[in-house]
């Protein structure tokens, strides 16, 4: 990272080709040829030393002065169950972050970080207990679709059953907290000269910042928005999700329509299921009530249930399957479209944020002695 001393030097891996051709022109007095060669490579995970169809000289002015903040694999992990890949993420100023890399029979998706860390301070979630340190840059963010396309190109073969054809952002972080970035990323990594990955095969995750959900609704980006509901009440919801403290369960339902209204696209209620908190018959009765009375019968309900991940900082435990499959009958009996989220990379603790706090208390410990910003340790390890 530049400091007061340093210039801060272009990124390259954050700019739309448009910007890379200006400044390809006007900054390096290049043709604008190069332009094209130069965000090709990027999207495959080139440094500027290893675009081979630069001359040497144009690498060499590109290492020193533009920057490329492509993320190092700090730690892989691979469930031996599904072949979920978890990755733990070094990033340039040393700062954590994960992905997870998900196979459905409709096609792979990658769940990417937005911030590190967050200030959320959801109760049943791991990625807010240190709070946010950072937002990230929108190449970081594409920096994470990249590398494990190129990772998993690398290990299991350059064949369609290993493309990253969707992306959830539902890692650590709230994307509509680190809005600007987020919506560069998006128009990044749909870019059909790039990684062309489509809308419609993106869903954003949000806590329920309803000014953030309004703000998207106007971006004319036909992606997928899931919203993290986890209770039918202001005083329940309140209590696990503090941000229902600023926007109660009205007004987030109320924009969630507006969403729908203005886009077309379809809303998901995520639902983490608590045992004894928030998985019983009477719940599942009011959480009915109150989206039908928001939302009203032309808008269409799909409710994600989810098993909430147990974290060794809460005391929470996840709804068993008998209860859970109780609480989407309920739904489904007041005519509420519902699914239970398929659990994936069960052996490698595949939900985010656990995997970052272990290794930031191992630094605590033993810090990081080198000077050059990289890991002390690049460890790929096939299963855990």
């Amino acid at each position: 990272m530049a400091t007061a001393s340093q210039p801060v030097r272009p990124d390259l891996l954050s700019m739309f080709p448009e910007e890379l051709l200006r400044y390809v022109r006007e900054e390096l007095q290049e043709p604008g040829y190069r332009a094209k060669q130069i965000f090709t490579a990027l999207q495959r995970g080139c440094l500027p030393s290893e675009m081979s169809t630069l001359p040497l000289s144009l690498r060499d002015r590109l290492e020193k002065q533009t920057t490329t903040p492509f993320p190092l694999i700090e730690q892989r992990y691979q469930s031996r169950f599904d072949g979920t890949v978890k990755y733990l993420w070094t990033l340039q100023d040393g700062e954590n972050v994960e992905s997870v890399f998900m196979r459905y029979r409709h096609g792979n998706t990658l769940c990417v970080s937005t911030q590190a860390g967050c200030r959320m301070g959801c109760a049943f979630c791991a990625s807010t207990l240190g709070g946010r340190v950072r937002d990230l840059e929108a190449s970081e963010i594409l920096g994470q679709v990249i590398m494990a396309q190129k990772d998993l190109y690398q290990t299991e073969g350059e064949n369609p059953n290993n493309r990253i054809s969707g992306i959830v952002l539902m890692g650590i972080g709230e994307p509509l907290d680190n809005y600007e970035n987020v919506i560069r990323f998006l128009r990044l990594v749909n870019n059909p000269d790039g990684l062309n990955i489509g809308y419609r095969h993106i869903s954003l995750s949000t806590c329920g910042l309803v000014d953030g959900i309004l703000r998207l609704s106007d971006e004319d980006l036909p992606i997928t928005l899931s919203v993290s509901l986890h209770a039918s009440s202001d005083e329940l919801r309140s209590e696990i999700m503090p941000v229902n403290r600023k926007w109660g369960i009205s007004s987030l339902l109320q924009a969630s329509r507006a969403y729908f209204e203005k886009t077309g696209r379809r809303v998901s209620f995520e639902y983490a299921l608590i045992a004894g908190k928030n998985d019983t018959k009477e719940e599942a009765d009011r959480l009915c009530a109150v989206l039908r009375r928001e939302l009203g019968t032309a808008m269409p309900i799909h409710v994600n249930l989810i098993p909430v991940n147990p974290i060794r900082e809460s005391s929470f435990s996840a709804t068993d399957l008998v209860q859970t499959e109780r609480f989407a009958a309920a739904l489904k009996e007041h005519g509420i479209n519902a699914t239970v989220r398929r659990t994936l990379g069960a052996d490698i603790n595949a939900s985010c944020g656990q995997l970052r706090n272990r290794i930031h208390q191992e630094k605590v410990v033993s810090p990081n002695s080198m000077g050059d910003g990289r890991p002390e340790h690049y460890r790929k390890e096939s299963s855990e």
